[in-house]
């Protein structure tokens, strides 16, 4: 018999496959349109990149990899999870989908934030980036307030020298969880909108000036995503 931690592990384990290929299963029979192809290709064009969204797009958010990924075999998303058992949860699925993990906190990526696996996160991300790969942020991760943005990902892009892409996705079939952040769950073939705006560079010195000018990009993204969809 397998006692308890490891039934709770098998459990999650087998809940992570099945969510996986539901999500993998009802994004590949979305059909999708592209807002800001321009934008993508900037990033595509880059030496490395931050793509940040808010925290309820996370699980439409594979199919703009997808789109990318095509473009660019090579290079690979790491996705920035936080350690709590949800966090856990969403990075079992994201394995299924293909999109590496590095485990930390946005909200504890700023100086003088304690570390509650930041610096070892912020290192792993920064090392990321410098090999050329996309790293994924949810900036009101992992626990909100929803769409209000830590400044980790301002930090990040400070440090780094690399822009930030503005993303959001949004479907016109959808389920929206009882969650913090109302995540959107996406139901098989319908139609939804990615967008990407302008990507935003941040000077060594302007990370903490740029959190508002980054969330504010957040926010008209996904309500650009909504617009488009209706």
């Amino acid at each position: 018999m397998l006692n308890r931690p490891l039934r709770g592990e098998a459990v999650q384990r087998a809940g992570a496959l099945v969510l996986g290929v539901y999500l993998s299963f009802a994004l590949r029979t979305t059909r999708w349109a592209l807002d800001g192809a321009e934008n993508l290709d900037v990033i595509s064009d880059a030496p490395g990149a931050i793509a940040a969204f808010w925290h309820e797009c996370l699980p439409l958010m594979p199919a703009l990899w997808a789109r990318f990924h095509a473009r660019n075999a090579q290079r690979e998303a790491k996705v920035l999870i936080s350690r709590h058992r949800d966090g856990r949860l969403i990075a079992e699925v994201l394995r299924h989908l293909h999109i590496g993990v590095v485990h930390g906190s946005s909200a504890r990526l700023g100086p003088g934030k304690r570390d509650k696996g930041g610096s070892s996160g912020l290192r792993a991300l920064l090392s990321a980036l410098q090999a050329g790969d996309i790293v994924v942020v949810t900036p009101d991760g992992p626990r909100g307030p929803a769409r209000v943005a830590a400044g980790g990902v301002a930090h990040l892009a400070a440090l780094s020298g690399l822009p930030v892409l503005p993303c959001a996705g949004m479907l016109r079939h959808h389920i929206l969880l009882r969650s913090w952040d109302r995540m959107i769950v996406p139901l098989p073939f319908g139609r939804g909108t990615l967008v990407c705006l302008q990507p935003i560079m941040v000077s060594r010195e302007g990370g903490e000036a740029a959190t508002a000018q980054i969330s504010a990009a957040l926010t008209a993204a996904i309500e650009q995503a909504e617009h488009l969809c209706r």
